[in-house]
């Protein structure tokens, strides 16, 4: 008999901002991709932690911003959403999930990988 034990699939956290009125459709695009899922007896999905604040551009010479104007500084009450990402699939395809719903030309957004003690 094997002792073989599969390896966990690598933890991600991902932390996008978005404007208010792009949130919910933001995060279910990266639920949909399977994002927000905690491994685990419990079986819980969607799960993430959502504060809001103030977040501040001001669009180059060559942008093409969904709110605000060329040259000129813009503050957005923004939310700032962490989710877990099971395996590194998971992280590739909620980001893209979250490129294709998010509003804004270029989304912010990190990526980083989480240690299991």
């Amino acid at each position: 008999m094997s002792n073989i034990i599969a390896a966990a699939p690598a933890r991600f956290k991902l932390v996008f901002f978005v404007p208010l009125t792009a949130l919910e459709p933001c995060k279910a695009a990266v639920f949909a991709a399977r994002a927000g899922r905690y491994p685990g007896p419990g079986n819980y999905t969607e799960c993430a932690w959502v504060s809001l604040g103030t977040g501040q551009f001001r669009p180059g010479d060559t942008a093409n911003p969904h709110l605000g104007e060329v040259g000129k500084l813009e503050k957005v009450e923004e939310a700032r959403v962490e989710t877990l990402c099971m395996g590194e699939d998971v992280v590739r395809k909620a980001v893209h999930a979250l490129k294709s719903a998010h509003p804004y030309e270029e989304p912010a957004y990190d990526v980083i990988k989480v240690e299991n003690f």
